[in-house]
């Protein structure tokens, strides 16, 4: 497997998360998805699905970052595969493969969400995007706070978050992050919501935030309001 440096970080990202792929990703050699093309419409895979999947692999495909902090880590790299799904839910495709054995894939859903497929399919952001920003936060936050704290299953919902607002970059659905005044909250759903297994609900609180901390140089400038 060769290994590339990032010379080309996707668009539409915040600073934040551009400087956290430039720093630390790297791009793998991956297959064209059009060397399957044919092979897919063979098994009544739309073409329309299989856009989609070139689309993606142009965008991120070949691109492994630091593993996340749930999930085993989340995809090795993103590339994608094994497209599933009916003309009347939708299609899914994989967004690319595990790193360690676990009981879900990851995909990238009908609207282009970034989740989890078990039992169920569960996404955890509106977009790709969301699931980079959220590394890149995590990769911050774990740098600057002076404490992190764990707190699983039906302790999640004590954790008094009256006063936060939500952190609009990683686009949360079943997994969202959470800013105070001085700490970071990030709260995972995901594994609890597919595999139907509540005590797997699990937050990560970043305290003893400064201003910095909490925000990583992210603005109104950079199209979210922070």
């Amino acid at each position: 497997m060769k290994l590339h440096l990032i010379n080309d970080v996707p668009e539409g990202l915040t600073r934040r998360a551009q400087s956290f792929v430039s720093a630390h990703g790297i791009k793998v050699d991956i297959r064209p998805v059009e060397e399957y093309r044919q092979w897919w419409l063979e098994r009544h895979i739309p073409a329309a699905v299989i856009d989609r999947m070139a689309a993606y692999q142009q965008r991120w495909g070949g691109l492994l970052l630091p593993p996340a902090s749930q999930y085993d880590g989340g995809p090795k790299f993103l590339d994608p595969d094994s497209p599933e799904g009916s003309f009347s839910e939708g299609w899914w495709f994989e967004a690319g493969m595990q790193r360690t054995a676990v009981p879900f894939s990851f995909m990238i859903g009908p609207g282009g969400e970034f989740g989890i497929h078990a039992g169920r399919w569960t996404p955890l952001h509106a977009s790709v995007e969301g699931w980079v920003e959220s590394l890149a936060l995590t990769h911050h936050a774990s740098m600057w706070a002076k404490q992190i704290t764990k707190v699983t299953g039906d302790d999640v919902d004590r954790i008094a978050l009256d006063d936060y607002e939500p952190v609009r970059e990683v686009m949360g659905l079943a997994d969202a992050w959470w800013r105070g005044t001085d700490s970071l909250v990030a709260v995972y759903s995901g594994e609890a919501v597919s595999l139907s297994f509540p005590r797997a609900r699990t937050a990560l609180i970043y305290s003893g935030l400064d201003e910095w901390g909490l925000h990583g140089g992210v603005d109104s400038s950079d199209g979210w309001d922070c």
